[in-house]
């Protein structure tokens, strides 16, 4: 699966700006045929980090939405600056 086709969009609540200074996870819409696996590689291809951890959950509206934990030698809240969330 294209690695940009994976990623939808990435969310910016409350909840995820909390994610990103506290646990090192960012939160993005995903596609809703995507596995952890391809989640975890389009991540790592597309902003050039490791990812530890990824957990997907359905949410209310039908979106498919995945927590990304990265490695612990990388940084959320410079992905985050780098894609423009804040």
């Amino acid at each position: 699966m294209d690695p940009y086709k994976v990623i939808i969009r990435p969310v910016v609540t409350e909840k995820a700006v909390s994610f990103i200074e506290t646990e090192n996870k960012l939160t993005f819409i995903v596609d809703r045929k995507a596995t952890k696996s391809d989640i975890k590689r389009a991540v790592e291809e597309i902003y050039d980090v490791k990812v530890a951890k990824v957990n997907v959950i359905i949410t209310m509206r039908g979106e498919k939405k995945a927590y990304v934990k990265l490695a612990p030698e990388y940084s959320a809240s410079e992905i985050a600056a780098r894609i423009g969330l804040f």
